[in-house]
């Protein structure tokens, strides 16, 4: 009976229970198995049924989650408890090994114990997702009955005098701890949950979260196991694959994420620190940081220390098993005398006739050594991200909670600070984007800063308990490097911000070029622009090799240290000693050395980023104490104290967040309803100042003693010169100025005439929030001078957050004359515009602005100068149909700011203002009557402006022009949808196609190709440099490893002579001696020393070989990634500034800029280190890989299915890896703009009174991006933690490998330290590899997105003709044949010119008129051979254009443009980039553009500065200078195209007769929309649809009644 329960050893009965039954030992433990086998027999139904049950309903979504009192608890102890049992069953297994027979008793009960501790967790979560608590008895049962049954072993031990020596003792008193623990957490849920034993169950709902199913992020709701694995998170990324991830997957924040939440944490923390004593001192941001996120971070860090504790396992399980195995290996020689020993031992230890194991013993089993090894493993991986990913979700809250301070700040930023300059914009963007998520950055490392001293600490005492003093040395040298580490870190950052500099000068001029490249092409000056950009790029490229130098010094250091601190350690080592160290002392030594690099290497980071941290802190302080807009003395009673007022006196927020999680409480924000009670209305007057003196914060006063009424109902206009203070005035009233003195008082709502006089006292919690409302003003409809809009539709702008009234909305449209505006744009009014959007002119931004004033249902308008930048038709059909019609039909109270004085005939009342005051105030009758001096002047003026009304086509000219423009962007668009980017189609192709495979491999397949392209960009050479020098380094460390192996074991080998045969000694120094470096050929007497001087030299030479190696890759793989970037910089540029002009009509300019931006970066300084780190994690684990299998071929068996694992893995994750990395891009955009967008408008905000709606936009965008980060990095997480157990399992294959084939004595035990000590680096380098994968493919976008770029076709710039046949002074004469001229833009589209024939005599004057869209310019752009002429010729002076080169046929002709284009420079530059004129030249072009004295004026005079796209001038003196450009040229013919929209009629005048004089011998061909300009021609052109409709003299035109000339000129007159 082999297998006996009991055993049947010789003459020991072991069934008989004479002694008593309990003292039978094998009862006791027959006793233990009874409890596992009836929790097994009760639990296995229910589950099976419950199981059967749960596949028929529908899994219910949520209350799965509901967790009963003590769950996490009841997790830990049973992990605990499942430990154990795997320890008591390896007790069991090696002291049943000492017996005679098998003794089942011994490990049998661990067995059952462990599975029955399996079944009791799954049971338990089973009914907790059924919330079914009845059931828990059955466990309760079983803690008790095996509480019992485990004490009652421990008592017969101690009867029988086995002690805490011994290790079952030991186990079985912590069993019976265990169970005690556990049997109080069923007693706690029995206690709360009331479910049995007591009258009435409570009834418990699922948390709020979890009712709501929009909530999917579920971390904080899983059980404990499937927190630590992110086992929930499985659905998301493995679907990624045959759907992408889109926002509606991952819903929404649970409730404690959202950032409103953490910002009421924040913020209370802020404020509680505010005293009585000292209200005005700022309150630290550290220490509300602390005390509002300090809890989780200390979590954080009690994981992070267990993990770096736990860390140290690997070296010690390593050092144990070298030494145990090479033990066996000893003692394995004599046999027989380990047998006695064993005896002895035996004998000592046996008790109730088994043995029993003394504690140490079972620690020196190897085999128990590799399970603990793996053990070790997984549960310091599993802390080690639950730390990173407790701390990533309280960075991610805390920037939340800092993005809700920094709104709410700016919503309340006193208006001087904006224009003051003192809060730029910038600033702002900078807290934002930069300042905040650096904050973020720092609390994701703060725990290393202090785990990592410790974990530094730790590795030095280890090491110096395993080398003695010689490891201080390899120790010091690892430490005394870190400060160069952060030298290096701290130049990187310097470096970076050169580079940055550089990089945004770049952009600025690579936009200025898109911009105006037309007119670079049309003057062939594409050259001298594009040099210009290389020359910045050069110094660009400059700082980026000084980049690139410093970052691959950083990747040096990080691998040669390790090298050097071995080298010295063991030389050291070797001198002290006189004797190299034993296999496990080196491998141990090695393993640490390895984790000790990484914490210095971060350490220089985490410290960049704490300096950086309080930098930005510091920052935030100084934005949080600045100037808020007056919460003072002018908010008299009729006032509210800002919306934060309302927050103070509600008692406990927290109170009122509960009932109303999502509710900003404080501001009750509705929109004002409309007054029903006119007729008992008793005041007259909306809004009344009474001697106010208003400040923009300077000591001066901007108005002074104003005194003004603002009558109900009426329209006011206020008038006065340029900078008189009217726009003030406005926002004085509004409460944006700062007041010096007086009053402005706003009428109530009758229903509230008590006058409060003062400020409000507020008096405790009586108000009521409906109260404050009360007192509100109005919401005022404001319309700003300079207009603004939001990134939304049209539609969203008008409404602005107003209920949608169809009727209402088409009236203000009409009103505002957008209807042609909004049917030119591709989706009408659902357009996205702003920013981001389409970019509409001036005028179509201005009247969107009046439109969103007039929509708004409030009472009182207040209209900043809407006209400025609209024409006459426009603003009278505005004043007529909007302001008269509209708002004075409602009865609202209008306040218009004007400079058209012709209106004020239709004012109620009148403002007239000058130098900060007001000058008079009345109705025009009181001011015609009582200044008579004022009326007049008025009176000139209004002459003057009507004469201007002549002007009106000219301006109504502006308003087609723009629309005009708007149209030619959208003409071109279809054909750009088609490539815009290929990708998008593909993503579309794949939902059509639900097949699975299909979807799979486009979505999870690596980029090859466009990697290629990338390198073979970078140089061949360099190419190969790379590949080979990486291979060779890798090749050399795996030597220095190997070489230590032979080194130490040769050693052991040598000193165990004692044990082994004297042949072996001597086959040993046979084989030295023989070796050339031997001179004494005698037999040795120390065999060390001469082991020693042969290993050493080559040791010491590898280790020289292998950091030199490291500084070549980390080298060239840095200036390849540079050297691709110069190249692809150089060729994209080249390809899109030579590009036809079509290629810029159908590309968007965003488009084209982000592939000089942002691409550009990522191609520069992401690539490459990305790169780096990929081929150094991937070789790395490919060596530890070969290492291992080649020193244990068995554990090649093993990882067939690991790859396997690893494979889907890494497919699965990087897939949605991508997805995930997009949300995060997109969401972030429309944070940013926001918040610029709030800076911009907040005059319109705050006059609106929306600050409520903006907050709760913010506080959703904030979510939805924290949303995407979280999930970010919770993929990030879902990899590591399977990528680490991957790493685990192979340890532990690599363990078992080699102990296994050990007994087999295959080979030697310090190459099984080799293999493990490969084993564990590849832990750490498996996740990089998918990592590093993953990012490769998201970079790797970048240049694929570049490449599609540089396909484009280039214009044909040679000719058929050489440049060189082409006579000097062509053209001299300027005479035009025009023969059948077919002309299209693309050989996609129709023709824009068809069959037209014209001949033009020298120095003959040409005007060309038509309708929009008759061909007109685009015959101005054939003569530049600017469009596909693919039909008859140009010939101009005997020559076909279209034989010359480009070059030389536009640099020989004249052309000025409708729209005016400037760069930024200097004056000169803008006349003359090529600079080869004279002074005299440029100063008579100026002369005939009317100028000259302007110039003059300016400081510097020809040098003076031109800000970018020419801002610092108006539009007509932009276009003054286009003139002046065309006229420094002196070709023989012009051609001006449109060229004086911009420009007013007394100048027009003077330049048509200019161009008549200075011209007079030239060609000039006049494209015209104001038919007048060109009467005076000798040759009139009417096009229609292409086609030559009239051709003649316009004296003979015009006597044609019914010809089209003659109806245009009627249409002038």
């Amino acid at each position: 009976m082999a297998l006996s329960f009991c055993g049947n050893d010789k003459n020991v009965n072991s069934y008989s229970v004479e002694n008593g039954t309990l003292n039978n030992g094998c009862f006791v433990d027959a006793l233990n198995l009874v409890p596992h086998v009836f929790l097994l027999f009760i639990t296995f139904p229910i589950l099976f049924i419950g199981w059967g049950s749960q596949s028929s309903k529908v899994q219910i979504h949520h209350n799965t989650w509901l967790h009963f009192p003590g769950h996490n608890m009841r997790w830990i102890l049973t992990f605990s408890l499942l430990f154990i049992h795997v320890c008591e069953f390896a007790e069991g297994i090696v002291s049943n090994k000492m017996m005679y027979t098998n003794h089942l008793h011994l490990f049998m009960p661990a067995f059952m114990g462990f599975i029955a501790a399996t079944t009791s967790v799954v049971y338990y979560h089973n009914i907790e997702t059924s919330n079914f608590p009845k059931l828990l008895l059955v466990l309760f049962i079983y803690w008790v009955l095996a509480f019992i049954t485990k004490s009652i072993k421990l008592l017969k031990y101690a009867e029988f005098s086995v002690g805490p020596q011994h290790l079952r003792f030991c186990i079985t008193a912590l069993l019976v701890l265990l169970y005690g623990l556990l049997m109080a957490v069923e007693i706690n849920v029995i206690r709360v949950r009331k479910y049995v034993f007591f009258a009435n169950p409570q009834k418990v709902k699922p948390p709020e979260d979890l009712q709501d199913l929009g909530v999917r992020f579920l971390q904080p709701f899983v059980n404990l196991l499937s927190k630590a694995t992110y086992w929930w998170m499985n659905p998301l990324i493995i679907g990624a694959h045959k759907r992408p991830i889109e926002l509606k997957k991952i819903g929404k924040l649970p409730i404690a994420m959202r950032a409103l939440t953490n910002y009421l944490r924040l913020k209370d923390a802020y404020e509680d620190q505010r005293t009585a004593e000292d209200p005005n001192k700022a309150p630290s941001i550290w220490r509300s940081m602390y005390r509002a996120f300090g809890r989780p971070i200390l979590l954080s860090s009690t994981f992070r220390y267990l993990a770096d504790l736990l860390g140290f396992a690997g070296p010690l399980c390593i050092s144990g098993i070298v030494k145990y195995l090479q033990k066996s290996e000893v003692t394995a020689t004599d046999k027989t005398e380990a047998f006695d020993g064993m005896m002895n031992s035996r004998a000592n230890n046996t008790f109730l006739d088994v043995y029993f194991m003394s504690s140490t013993e079972l620690l020196q089993n190897t085999s128990v050594l590799a399970v603990l090894l793996f053990l070790a493993l997984i549960l310091q991986r599993t802390f080690l991200q639950a730390s990173y990913y407790v701390t990533i979700e309280t960075g991610i809250n805390l920037r939340g909670a800092l993005l809700a301070m920094i709104y709410n700040k700016i919503l309340r930023l006193s208006t001087s600070n904006m224009s003051m300059g003192e809060m730029t914009l910038g600033q702002i963007n900078n807290l934002v984007a930069i300042e905040t998520n650096q904050l973020m950055w720092f609390l994701f490392l703060c725990p290393n800063l202090w785990a990592m001293p410790v974990q530094i600490i730790m590795g030095v005492i280890l090491l110096y308990y395993l080398l003695g003093s010689s490891a201080l040395v390899g120790a010091s040298v690892i430490v005394l490097l870190a400060p160069v580490q952060y030298l290096i870190a701290t130049k990187l950052a310097d470096t970076q911000k050169s580079s940055l500099e550089h990089s945004t000068d770049r952009l600025k001029k690579t936009s200025e070029i898109l911009k105006g490249i037309k007119l670079l092409k049309l003057y062939a000056w594409e050259n001298i622009f594009c040099d210009s950009v290389e020359d910045t790029r050069g110094k660009e490229l400059t700082s980026l090799k000084t980049f690139a130098f410093y970052t691959s010094m950083s990747i040096f250091m990080n691998a040669a240290i390790p090298i050097a601190a071995v080298l010295s350690t063991f030389v050291m080592h070797h001198f002290l000693n006189k004797s190299g160290p034993t296999p496990h002392e080196a491998f141990a030594a090695l393993a640490l050395f390895h984790i000790l690099v990484t914490p210095l290497f971060l350490l220089s980071t985490v410290v960049r980023f704490a300096v950086k941290a309080l930098v930005s802190v510091q920052k935030l302080g100084e934005f949080l104490q600045s100037d808020e807009i007056g919460d003072d003395s002018w908010r008299n009673g009729d006032m509210s104290v800002s919306m934060e007022a309302g927050k103070k006196h509600t008692g406990g927020t927290k109170a009122i967040n509960r009932k109303q999680p999502m509710r900003y409480q404080m501001d009750n924000y509705e929109q004002p309803t409309r007054r029903q009670l006119r007729p008992t209305e008793t005041e007259d007057v909306a809004v009344k100042v009474s001697n106010g003196f208003f400040t923009w914060g300077s000591n001066l006063d901007t108005l002074s003693d104003i005194n003004i009424c603002i009558p109900t109902g009426q329209l006011t206009m206020i008038v006065g010169q340029v900078g008189c203070g009217k726009s003030s005035l406005l926002l004085a009233m509004l409460g944006e100025m700062q007041t010096t003195d007086g009053r402005v008082y706003w009428s109530k709502l009758p229903d509230y005439e008590m006058a409060h006089e003062g400020n409000i006292s507020w008096s405790g919690a009586e108000e009521s929030d409906e109260d404050i409302q009360s007192k509100n003003r109005y919401s005022v409809a404001y319309a700003t001078q300079k207009s603004w809009l939001l990134n939304a539709t049209v539609e969203e702008n008008i409404t602005f957050g107003s209920p949608f009234n169809k009727q209402r909305y088409k009236t203000v449209i009409d009103a505002c004359s957008l209807q042609p505006d909004i049917d030119l744009l591709p989706f009408g009014d659902q357009t996205e515009i702003g920013e981001r959007g389409i970019n509409l002119s001036g005028g179509q931004r201005q009247r969107i602005c009046v439109a969103r004033a007039l929509y708004q249902n409030t009472n009182i308008v207040f209209l900043d100068d809407p006209f400025s930048a609209l024409d006459i038709h426009l603003s009278d059909h505005l004043m007529q149909e909007g302001i008269l019609k509209f708002l004075q039909d409602d009865k609202r109270t209008v306040v218009l700011v004007t400079h058209k004085l012709q209106y004020l005939i239709h004012a109620d009342w009148i403002i007239a203002m000058k130098d900060g005051s007001v000058l008079r105030e009345g109705t025009l009758k009181d001011i015609q009557t009582h200044d008579i001096e004022l009326y007049d002047h008025w009176k000139t003026l209004m002459n003057r402006q009507d004469h201007g009304l002549e002007k009106d086509i000219q301006q109504d000219s502006q308003t087609t022009l723009e629309r005009k423009t708007l149209r030619r962007a959208f003409y071109s668009r279809e054909a750009k949808n088609q490539m815009d980017d290929e990708d998008e189609v593909e993503e579309e192709e794949e939902e059509d196609d639900d097949n699975m495979s299909t979807t799979t491999n486009r979505r999870s397949k690596i980029p090859w190709r466009v990697c290629w392209c990338y390198l073979s960009s970078g140089g061949f050479f360099m190419v190969f440099l790379m590949v080979s020098s990486k291979l060779l380094k890798h090749s050399v460390i795996v030597a220095i490893d190997y070489w230590l192996a032979i080194w130490t074991s040769s050693k052991t080998n040598a000193t165990s002579v004692a044990g082994a045969s004297a042949v072996n000694a001597s086959n040993i120094t046979d084989a030295f001696s023989s070796s050339s470096n031997f001179t004494n050929a005698t037999t040795p007497a120390d065999p060390d020393a001469e082991i020693d001087s042969y290993y050493l030299p080559v040791f010491i030479i590898l280790c020289a070989a292998g950091i030199m190696l490291c500084l070549i890759t980390s080298l060239t793989v840095e200036f390849l990634g540079l050297s691709a970037a110069t190249n692809l910089h150089h060729n994209l540029l080249n390809k899109i500034i030579h590009a036809p002009i079509r290629f810029f009509d159908i590309t968007p300019l965003g488009q084209i800029i982000n592939r000089f931006s942002a691409d550009t970066n990522i191609i520069d300084q992401h690539i490459p280190p990305t790169l780096e780190s990929l081929t150094r994690s991937t070789l790395l684990c490919l060596s530890a890989i070969g290492v291992i299998s080649s020193i244990t071929p068995a554990f090649l068996i093993a990882l067939v299915p690991l790859a396997v694992a690893f494979y889907f893995i890494q497919k699965y994750f990087r897939v949605a890896s991508k997805d995930l990395q997009d949300l995060d891009d997109s969401t972030q955009l429309p944070l940013l703009c926001h918040f610029s967008e709030t800076a911009e408008g907040l005059t319109t905000i705050r006059a609106f009174r929306h600050e409520a709606r903006f907050k709760q936009r913010m506080l959703e965008l904030t979510d939805t991006n924290n949303t995407a980060y979280l999930f970010l990095s919770a993929a990030n997480r879902w990899l590591e933690v399977r990528t680490d157990y991957l790493g685990a399992v192979i340890v532990l294959t690599a363990a078992g490998a080699s102990i296994w084939s050990s007994h087999y004595n295959l080979h030697h035990g310090a190459l099984v330290g080799l293999g493990l000590t490969y084993a564990l680096t590849v832990t750490n380098y498996l996740n990089w590899v998918v990592r590093n994968l993953a990012d490769l493919e998201v970079q790797m976008a970048a240049v694929k997105k570049v490449n599609s770029f540089l396909g484009t076709e280039s214009e044909n710039y040679e000719g058929s003709m050489d440049a060189s046949q082409v006579p000097e002074n062509w053209p001299q004469s300027g005479e035009i044949k025009i023969q059948d001229l077919c002309v299209r833009y693309d050989p996609m589209l129709k023709p824009v010119l068809k069959h037209v024939n014209m001949y033009i005599e020298p120095s003959q004057k040409v005007g060309i008129c038509g309708r929009t869209g008759s061909g007109k310019s685009s015959l101005s752009l054939a003569f530049f051979n600017m469009v596909d002429i693919f039909e008859g010729k140009i010939v101009i002076d005997g020559i076909d254009i279209c034989k010359l080169p480009l070059q030389t046929l536009r640099s020989r002709l004249s052309i000025i443009l409708q729209d005016p284009v400037l760069f930024s420079g200097s004056i000169r530059f803008n006349l003359d980039p090529e600079r080869t004129c004279s002074d005299d030249r440029l100063w008579e072009a100026l002369e005939i553009a009317q100028l000259k004295n302007m110039v003059k004026a300016l400081p510097g005079g020809l040098d003076a500065v031109v800000t970018e796209a020419g801002e610092n001038f108006s539009v007509g003196q932009r276009q003054l200078f286009c003139l002046a450009r065309a006229f420094v040229r002196k070709s023989s013919i012009l051609i001006m195209d449109e060229a004086t929209a911009s420009i007013d009629m007394a100048t027009e005048n003077i330049l048509q007769k200019v161009v008549m004089t200075a011209f007079a011998d030239r060609t000039v061909v006049t494209i015209a929309h104001r038919v007048h300009t060109i009467l005076e021609a000798d040759l009139v052109i009417v096009m229609k649809r292409g086609n030559i409709l009239e051709y003649d003299k316009p004296e003979t035109l015009l006597e044609q009644e019914d010809g089209m000339f003659a109806s245009f000129v009627r249409a002038d007159m």
